[in-house]
Order: C-alpha cells, then structure tokens, then sequence
C-alpha cells in the first residue's frame, strides 16, 4: 500500500495523541546543501564588528542569512559590509549599546523594520582583562560584568522573548574554553563566561518546547583584540602545551559550529556547548 507523506504523519501524530504511541516526526532527509542554509533567514550578530563574530557573520552571510551586524565601530563595521557584500551577501550596520535594555528594543525594532524578521542572535560582544585578583578594580569587574554577562542577560530577554512569541529561533552565544574549566590570569572574564554557559542552558530548557534553540559556542584560544594584551610568550608556551593541535585557532574554523547551530542541521540541539578549541579541553598529561 502506497502511503503519502503527509498522510503517515499525521497518522502517526493522531496516534500519539489517542495514546496509542508516541508521536513521531517523521522528515526525510535534505541534501546537505539545503540542510545548512540560511536562505531567507536573519541573524542579528552582536559583537560582529569583531574578529571572531565577524568572520561568524560572513560564514552566515554566505550561507543566504541577511545579516544585522551590532557593535559601536563604523569604521570596522564597513570593512565587515564590504566584505560580505564582495560575496554577494546582504548586511546592514545597526550601532547599539548592547548593554542597554532601551537600546536593545530599538535594536530589535530596527531590525525587523528592515528585515521584517529575525530568526537567529549571535551574542559575542565582550571584553577581558589580566589584572591580578588583588587588584581587580570594582570600576574592571563591573565593566566585564555589565558586557560580557548582562548584556547577554538582556539581548536574550528581547530577542529570546521575540522568538518565543513567534514560536522558533536559535540563540548563539559565545562562551569560552575559561567557562568550562577556569584559565588562569582572567578572573573576572572566567566569572562572566561561566555564567554565559549556565545562562545558556537555563533557556535552553526553558523554551525548548517554544521551538527557540539557545546553544553556547565555545572557542579555544583564537587571537583577536580582547586577548592580545594576555597573549604574552609564556601564555603562549602554555597555551601550546596543552593544545594538541600546537596552533591557534583561525577565525574562519568557526564557521562550520555556527551554521550547524544557525541551521536546521541543529535543530534537535540545544543547551549544548559546542567545543572548537584543537583539543585544548580534552588534553591532560
């Protein structure tokens, strides 16, 4: 006998409902071309007017995503545009003080008068600081704090609240290899970033069943403005020492995690932490 698809799932789903079985979703497989697309998708990439965010933004940019590139710098930002557009890509510049609940509405306003939509958020704005602990200012601690933890807090509030209510979305935010064990010299930023990760999965499960994935990314050691005043030759040793790659992450590496997160190739993962590091969290003695 010859069974529709259509037909078999609703079936099937009918059936979960009388009791009679679980209800099944069945999908047939995509290529996987059209599983990673982003084709008629937008992103609004907090801190894409930075090294890793922005090589993130064009790897989704690439993928058919219209991009809302978020951060301060104008000058930055329009190398980022120029770049995606050389690519055929579609971007816009929105400057906002993310650490700001006001100016996070307007963001998300903008956004979808633009756009009309929104379907993912990147949260990597963020800064780092090597101060001893003795000497950690209040001024620093809150400064790390408010960016890299609060803004987060709030840009999930306002664009995670807009995913729940149109019942889909996926959340990315940036964590680090210091959220999972902490590294020494960064306290502050160590602090912040273990949050992001427990943040992360709190929404995770809070709003799996309204369709809204929230996934932490998490970098090893890639060079970029917010680590270059740690990266001295000593950190360096000891970085390759525990990387059993014995290199440095390149910024395009994490393009591939972005768009398995981004795409419905991820679409039963969340609450994850998905780890691009050169084996940095795996090694030992």
């Amino acid at each position: 006998m010859k069974v529709e698809r259509g037909q078999l799932v609703r079936e099937l789903t009918q059936n979960g409902r009388a009791g009679k079985l679980p209800a099944l979703r069945i999908k047939f497989m995509k290529a996987p071309a059209e599983l990673f697309s982003l084709k008629g998708k937008v992103a609004v990439v907090i801190g894409g007017t930075g090294v890793l965010c922005g090589e993130m933004a064009e790897g989704m940019a690439a993928a058919g995503a219209g991009i809302a590139l978020v951060g301060r710098d104008t000058a930055k930002a329009q190398k980022r545009l120029d770049s995606i557009a050389k690519t055929g890509g579609k971007a816009e510049f929105f400057p906002c003080d993310t650490t700001s609940k006001a100016g996070l509405q307007k963001l998300l306003a903008d956004v979808l008068a633009k756009f009309r939509r929104v379907d993912i958020l990147v949260n990597g704005a963020g800064v780092n600081s090597p101060t001893p602990f003795f000497d950690i200012a209040e001024e620093e601690f809150d400064k790390i704090i408010t960016v890299n933890l609060k803004g987060v807090v709030l840009a999930c509030q306002i664009f995670g609240g807009h995913m729940v209510g149109q019942k889909s979305g996926s959340i990315i935010n940036v964590g680090s290899a210091s959220g999972l064990t902490p590294l020494s010299r960064v306290f502050t930023y160590s602090a912040s970033k273990a949050a992001i990760h427990n943040l992360s999965k709190n929404l995770a499960r809070e709003w799996a069943t309204a369709g809204v994935r929230v996934n932490i990314l998490v970098p090893g050691f890639f060079p970029a403005e917010q680590n270059r005043k740690v990266l001295n030759p000593e950190r360096v040793a000891q970085i390759m020492g525990k990387t059993p790659m014995k290199r440095f992450g390149e910024a395009d590496e994490l393009v591939g995690a972005t768009l398995l997160l981004a795409s419905d190739a991820g679409s039963f993962i969340t609450g994850a932490e998905i780890v691009v590091d050169g084996g940095f969290n795996a090694m030992s003695i």
